[in-house]
């Protein structure tokens, strides 16, 4: 990794777009654009984009609550976790859907980057993934409990690239009938992959939190560094 550090993608008003990104020292290499939990961004964000980026990835990580009323970080419990609950309801999903094309747009347009693209997202985030699959015209995605996907039927049928969703069947936020909507909705979809954890929770793959399940997170991490070398391969030469 050659560089890190704050930028701002767009400006409206006085309000900034923000993110943060890490480069690999490739002149020329895969992007990865990472959709955060509810809590907005965070060092645990940044430091999975620097490690991505020693990987050799140009990692980006939006800041999608950059329009909400309090745009900034959000502890993970306390008054934090309902203030995060809270700017979750208030979320405006179709403006976060035209940002994250702007934010796709502007990675691919970068001089490091080699044009394909690699969306990763959690929690809320996890549905941003789905929708940049959707919507922004990425070369994969992949969600990790993503709360609200079955909300987008009309969504599934613009997905043409590899989607992995991932759900834990013990997660308290998203219960079984949206997870079988998903299922359901994908049947039409072949790119669409759905898997289940019977032991996990929501958060399972996130080794800072309680509910870090680390048999699934294993298993999860494969598949996902599987579809990583499949559809962004790094040349060895950019690690």
């Amino acid at each position: 990794m050659i560089k890190a550090g704050k930028l701002v993608l767009e400006r409206e008003g006085d309000r900034d777009f923000d993110a943060y990104l890490a480069r690999p020292k490739a002149a020329s290499a895969p992007s990865i654009v990472i959709f955060t939990e509810m809590f907005g961004l965070s060092r645990h964000n940044f430091e999975m984009a620097d490690r991505y980026a020693q990987r050799g990835f140009n990692a980006l990580v939006p800041n999608l609550f950059w329009r909400s009323q309090f745009p900034g970080e959000l502890g993970f419990d306390g008054p934090d976790r309902d203030a995060a609950w809270t700017r979750l309801a208030a979320f405006d999903v179709e403006a976060a859907g035209r940002d994250i094309v702007t934010a796709v747009k502007w990675l691919r347009s970068q001089p490091s980057a080699n044009g394909k693209v690699f969306a990763l997202g959690f929690c809320a985030g996890g549905r941003m993934a789905f929708l940049a699959a959707a919507r922004a015209d990425v070369d994969a995605a992949v969600s990790f409990y993503g709360m609200g996907i079955a909300k987008h039927a009309d969504d599934f049928t613009a997905v043409r690239c590899p989607v992995h969703l991932h759900y834990g069947l013990k997660d308290p936020h998203i219960p079984p009938s949206e997870v079988d909507t998903v299922i359901q909705l994908a049947q039409s979809r072949p790119s669409i992959e759905i898997f289940l954890y019977a032991d996990a929770g929501h958060s399972f793959f996130n080794p800072i939190r309680p509910g870090y399940h680390a048999a699934s997170a294993k298993v999860a991490g494969e598949r996902l560094n599987a579809l990583l070398d499949r559809v962004c391969p790094v040349a060895e030469s950019a690690r």
